[in-house]
């Protein structure tokens, strides 16, 4: 099924959520998030309070604004790929679906993941949209002939792995400062999941 069409009220509204978003987070950067108040981000933006609020509840998802399209992406790209052989080829092609739209600018992410590693409210914050992303995502493996004859749960199991590798692999490239790749990042967290051959050993005499 398409998306339903995003009408122009709406296209308005992630604008100035984008732009508030923006401001905030040069501000953030520049004071530190824990001592910046939402009267500070209003009137670095030109707003009043109650206009801020309007756009935002809470500080950390000002700065978590980025990551708000992420679910819709990977569950898209989950529901486009008939092709992959089994899940988790299918969540690891989503994923990277989810870093290229996230990596537009390598310095901005690099920083605000920085932000989020060192603030536990922001972590925390992260943490439940992963939770709110993942019942679509297993809806979207779910609608393969192969995981729809298995257990629920182990969809579940598989999006939420995939879920935390993709925040393992993001803060391994911030770490980096941008430079490694994280192609490469995802082929390696995904290599965890792979099963060791077992090693032959001889019997003892």
């Amino acid at each position: 099924m398409s998306a339903a069409p995003i009408g122009t009220r709406e296209i308005g509204r992630h604008a100035v959520r984008a732009e508030l978003a923006r401001v905030a987070f040069n501000r953030f950067c520049l004071t530190g998030f824990n001592q910046v108040t939402f009267a500070d981000l209003a009137k670095a933006a030109g707003v009043s309070r109650s206009t801020f609020l309007r756009y935002f509840g809470t500080k950390e998802d000002v700065v978590l604004f980025v990551f708000d399209p992420v679910g819709d992406v990977i569950a898209n790209a989950l529901g486009a790929d008939r092709v992959s052989e089994n899940d988790w080829a299918r969540l690891r092609n989503a994923l990277e679906s989810a870093v290229t739209f996230l990596v537009r600018d390598v310095q901005e992410l690099v920083t605000i993941l920085g932000l989020i590693d060192q603030t536990p409210a922001l972590s925390a914050r992260l943490r439940e949209k992963q939770a709110e992303w993942r019942p679509e995502i297993v809806a979207r493996l779910r609608e393969t002939a192969s995981s729809a004859a298995e257990s629920p749960v182990i969809a579940d199991v598989r999006a939420a792995a995939a879920l935390e590798c993709l925040w393992i692999v993001l803060r391994q490239w911030s770490a980096s400062g941008g430079q490694e790749d994280l192609g490469n990042l995802l082929d390696a967290a995904f290599a965890a999941f792979s099963t060791p051959a077992r090693q032959q050993t001889d019997a003892p005499l």
